[in-house]
């Protein structure tokens, strides 16, 4: 059967693009696969030259430019836009939900207990344009307002931006929290804040969107971030596509991917509030709450009855004590759930839920979702948790095995110790062997003593496959 043959038209430059390409390559290990044309590119460059002749079946492009735009028309080829500038308007295209970013965004600094609040975006992208409405909306509906940076600033002049934004930072009425459209952006806020002689994140708190590792560790201090699904956005462009080259007919409207959440650092570690018994107790609570703590434990932190407690959290941060538990445990559940490998009876317990039941009740009722389909959307763009059914292991001298979701190593000797096994990679759950796991060649030697699925049993070596 002859491969498709299909166009990637995305950047590497970026955290986010490469994230994309992640997903679309997930999304074939799953299915029939495919003939990648992929160029090393920046965003905005111009197409290829070999695609005006190209004879191929579809492409995922992300459409930033006119030029962009004319080259994947004039195809005539099936084509996914993964672009907000919808340059294209008949395409169906594949976006982050800017609406649920400046939520999660201005929700974080208002949990912080904010009262000013900034946007600093960059109006050539219609995704920041739309983050700074959503955003504003967000914080009129709780009766605050927001100031939005204008740069006038010519393009491309790097110093007299930077001068416009530091004077700009320092005409804001402080204490305020900041939401920057992207993380390059949340970068030069940082920058501009030390220019002005401001302390972040006393004075200034800064948030950015991507949670692009390198670009957030670098910033002085440490980046917060939105943390978009660009693994599921890509995925969902790539079964689109598959659609498409099948023949189907697929509508012409926005399919917004939910963000994962936010990583919180250094730039937004911090309580804005001048009542110093709440402070306390917040602290109590981020340090405690995976700890089973309860409000009895609370109180004995500051000398505040339950009901005084209570009303000053009401009135200063909008929730109580009780309320304030719970939303720090759950964080800390969706970082377990997005960044390890965890069984979720270890996830509870770690998390302060005596009862597994219990946490899977109050995920699904403040999320919507069970964990463990949170879990599934939330695969990470390194592929940390790459699913067992997508891999194909062997064992010397016994057979090989594709496992579902769990397995168990009761069932197995093991001959060759582990080696180079990172963080959350370290062993066994309890009982279970969590999957995803990144065996490597040599790594193990694996006996089966109980035959687990026997239809996926063959001889061979220890590989990696996939």
């Amino acid at each position: 059967m002859r491969r498709r043959q299909v166009a990637i038209l995305i950047e590497t430059s970026n955290a986010y693009a490469r994230g994309l390409l992640q997903g679309v390559v997930h999304y074939i290990r799953e299915h029939l696969p495919w003939s990648f044309h992929l160029m090393e590119q920046g965003r905005g460059d111009d197409p290829p030259p070999w695609l005006a002749g190209w004879d191929g079946d579809g492409i995922i492009a992300r459409i930033e430019t006119p030029r962009i735009a004319r080259a994947v028309v004039k195809t005539g080829l099936p084509a996914v836009d993964l672009s907000a500038a919808r340059l294209v308007p008949g395409l169906p295209w594949v976006e982050t939900n800017d609406e649920d970013i400046a939520r999660l965004a201005a929700d974080h600094l208002m949990e912080r207990g904010f009262k000013r609040f900034a946007f600093c975006g960059d109006a050539r992208f219609n995704w920041s344009v739309w983050r700074e409405k959503f955003f504003r909306q967000r914080l009129q509906a709780a009766g605050h307002t927001c100031v939005a940076y204008r740069s006038k600033a010519a393009p491309g002049d790097v110093a007299a931006e930077a001068r416009a934004l530091t004077q700009w930072l320092r005409d804001l009425p402080k204490p305020v929290g900041i939401m920057a459209c992207y993380d390059i952006r949340g970068q030069q806020v940082l920058d501009a804040c030390r220019g002005a002689g401001l302390a972040v994140p006393d004075e200034v708190a800064v948030i950015g969107v991507d949670n692009d590792a390198l670009l957030c560790e670098l910033a002085s201090p440490p980046l917060s971030s939105v943390i978009p699904n660009a693994h599921r956005a890509g995925y969902e462009a790539a079964a689109l596509l598959d659609q498409l080259m099948a023949g189907k007919r697929v509508a012409e409207t926005a399919h917004l991917i939910t963000p994962l959440g936010i990583a919180e650092r250094q730039s937004t570690d911090v309580l804005a509030v001048d009542d110093r018994d709440v402070a306390r107790a917040v602290q109590f609570i981020r340090e405690h709450a995976c700890e089973g703590i309860n409000v009895s434990d609370v109180l004995k932190s500051v000398p505040l009855s339950r009901r005084v407690l209570e009303q000053r959290f009401q009135r200063l941060l909008g929730c109580t004590p009780r309320e304030e538990i719970l939303h720090v445990r759950l964080a800390r559940v969706k970082q377990l759930l997005g960044e390890t490998d965890l069984p979720l009876y270890l996830v509870a317990e770690r998390t302060g839920f005596e009862h597994v039941e219990y946490l899977s009740v109050v995920f699904k009722r403040e999320t919507g979702r069970t964990p463990s389909a949170w879990r599934d959307e939330a695969v990470t763009e390194e592929g940390r948790r790459e699913s067992l059914r997508s891999r194909t292991w062997a064992a010397h001298p016994g057979p090989k095995f594709c496992f579902g979701q769990w397995f168990y190593p009761a069932a197995f000797d093991f001959g060759v110790a582990t080696k180079g096994l990172g963080e959350n990679r370290s062993g066994f759950c309890g009982n279970r062997f969590r999957r995803g796991l990144d065996f490597r060649p040599g790594d193990h030697v694996v006996r089966p003593r109980v035959m687990i699925d026997q239809s996926a049993v063959k001889f061979g070596c220890l590989l990696r496959l996939r």
